[in-house]
């Protein structure tokens, strides 16, 4: 390990506390960095700071210790209930990571309490905790802060609580904008008070950071710490004791050529990320697969209450392999990480400084790799241009086996493989479509085929970057993709369920399509028939109107009879009467009388 160091703590123009520098031995760490020793003295003198520094230079106890040290020299003791210093983070990660370094300080100064509060916990426990435990420094991520000020309700009111407060820290500043908090900030800057001392930390600076300088903070002083042999006009933004290497290979070998390198060292601890959620679900579950004796875990921002579980554990082993997403991109510090392979670019140049911070931190040597497809190689020069990162090209590792027909046969025989497979591939082209530098990461020269052999797909999905294209260059899979079942029986039994009543539903319309098959005749013989049920329709109106007229001419027609009976003697005439007056009074077949219409 290099040593980077700005003297020894005693030697700061403020004097530590003999508890500060007691939990500073413990911790190892017997010298200063130069983002601690520029900082500290500014923050424990009541200046507003903003630190821009390389990542793993030590930021974090640059303003852990200032905030000891400032609640220590109160002249009012802190009340259980009352908030003295806030650490504002973007990720669960990074604030269990700046808990644990607090809570070794705070082992040498029972008085102070602290409390966590993150997402992915139950917020009625954070509430309880906090009630029975107090604390007077908070660790947070933005939206769950938020939630606590609202809790009123509940029997938490933080906004009193934090009237008393002294210090807030914004870690990785530009990160909490990236993600959306603007919005959080400033709700959660509306309820603390103006005097106070206010520290934005960060490995990069952006114009979003520089406007929140300007309204949170009061005549700041701005630190910029270089590394040690940079030249005054280098802005290198990574260590340099990072050793930062690319690969050049098609999409169809990129997959085989990170299995080769794992394979090959085996006994080191890596970080290998990925550009969605969907692709490290696959090809955590593909490596677990193919990569024996070696521990794979994977997290990314869609898992809730597994992730703090995962970090924690992945701390502590001695190696192993962890496939994620830029979730795990900033701040994070996991000791002995070796390698930081990128599979996939990130979709920000500041993004791919934060990833390979991960190694080389404070001190240590570390090497990161991003492996590339041939027209996305001009990124290199873009990348040393704007971020002032450096790059080494690493030819490909040769006698490489291939994997792909393997991660083929647990996509056959395992559907939860095979859907994995098609979503990664899906988010994959969306998220390519989306990329930040569109210049260099065209969709449209994305090689399709290619690619859909890198990720051993079985067949191309449906989406519309696809549709109206031919790919005559990939063979899918003759099978029923319908017939590969989950190896979990319980989503099998569930599966095969939906299936049965998908085929009724089919059934059911195939049956009424039947029965309204008319209506898709051609418009000609829907014409016709149309004009013969007119014809049918008024044809029967017809004779319904012409009973009435039927009826008087057959009385007409017996009258006339019964005269000429009369005539030639048949009968009286008073027969004659009496049959006419018969035939008057009758009630027709089909008629009602004036009384019964009207009951």
């Amino acid at each position: 390990m290099e040593k980077v160091t700005e003297g020894t703590w005693e030697s700061l123009p403020v004097k530590l506390s003999p508890g500060v520098l007691r939990a500073l031995q413990e911790l190892g760490f017997s010298h200063m960095t130069p983002v601690q020793s520029a900082t500290i003295p500014l923050f424990m003198t009541n200046k507003d700071v903003a630190a821009e520094a390389v990542t793993g230079s030590g930021k974090t106890l640059a303003f852990v210790i200032p905030i000891i040290e400032i609640l220590l020299r109160r002249e009012e003791a802190l009340k259980k209930m009352q908030v003295g210093a806030m650490v504002i983070t973007p990720t669960r990660e990074l604030a269990i990571q700046i808990d644990e370094v607090i809570c070794h300080f705070r082992k040498h100064f029972p008085q102070f309490s602290q409390c966590l509060l993150i997402g992915g916990k139950n917020p009625m426990e954070d509430i309880e905790r906090f009630k029975k435990g107090g604390g007077n420094i908070l660790v947070a991520t933005p939206g769950r802060l938020v939630d606590m000020f609202r809790r009123k309700a509940e029997g938490l009111d933080l906004p009193s609580a934090v009237k008393s407060l002294e210090i807030l820290v914004l870690d990785e500043a530009d990160r909490l904008l990236d993600m959306g908090f603007e919005a959080s900030l400033n709700t959660i800057l509306g309820f603390l008070p103006k005097q106070r001392r206010t520290g934005l930390f960060s490995a990069t600076q952006t114009q979003e950071v520089e406007n929140l300088v300007r309204a949170g903070l009061r005549n700041p002083v701005r630190i910029l710490v270089k590394e040690k042999g940079m030249a005054a006009s280098n802005t290198q933004k990574t260590p340099t004791r990072l050793q930062n290497y690319y690969m050049t290979c098609r999409a169809e070998e990129k997959f085989n050529q990170l299995v080769h390198f794992l394979r090959q060292h085996k006994p080191e601890k890596h970080l290998v990320f990925f550009s969605t959620c969907a692709c490290v679900e696959y090809y955590g579950k593909a490596l677990e697969s193919l990569l024996k004796n070696v521990r794979i875990m994977c997290i990314h921002g869609k898992m809730k209450h597994k992730r703090n579980k995962i970090f924690t554990e992945f701390r502590k082993l001695p190696s192993g392999v962890l496939v994620c997403t830029d979730v795990m991109a900033r701040g994070i510090d996991i000791p002995e990480v070796n390698w930081v392979l990128q599979y996939d670019p990130p979709s920000s140049a500041s993004a791919f400084v934060h990833r390979c911070g991960r190694t080389a931190r404070i001190g240590h040597q570390g090497s990161a790799l991003v492996l590339l497809l041939p027209m996305e190689e001009p990124y290199i020069n873009f990348l040393a241009i704007n971020q002032k990162c450096p790059m080494e090209e690493m030819q490909l590792q040769t006698n490489v086996a291939d994997v792909l027909p393997k991660l083929k046969s647990l996509a056959l025989a395992d559907r939860a493989v095979y859907e994995k497979g098609m979503k990664a591939f899906v988010s994959y082209v969306q998220a390519y479509a989306k990329h930040e530098c569109s210049l260099i990461f065209r969709l449209k020269d994305l090689d399709f085929t290619s690619l859909a052999r890198g990720f051993a797909l079985l067949k191309l999905p449906k989406m519309p970057e696809l549709k109206g294209k031919s790919f005559p260059d990939f063979t899918p899979v003759e099978i029923d993709t319908d017939s590969i079942a989950f190896k979990d029986k319980n989503r099998e039994k569930q599966r095969q369920k939906f299936l049965e009543q998908r085929r009724k539903e089919r059934r059911e319309e195939e049956e009424e399509g039947r029965r309204k098959f008319i209506k898709n005749q051609a418009w000609s013989k829907q014409k016709a028939r149309k004009e013969k049920k007119k014809k049918t329709t008024a044809k029967r109106k017809r004779e319904e109107g012409s009973d009435g007229e039927d009826a008087d001419m057959e009385e007409l027609l017996n009258d006339t009879r019964l005269l000429r009976k009369l005539k030639k003697g048949k009968i009286s005439e008073e027969e004659f009467e009496k049959n006419l007056l018969s035939r008057r009074t009758e009630v027709r077949p089909g008629t009602v009388s004036g009384s019964d219409s009207e009951g």
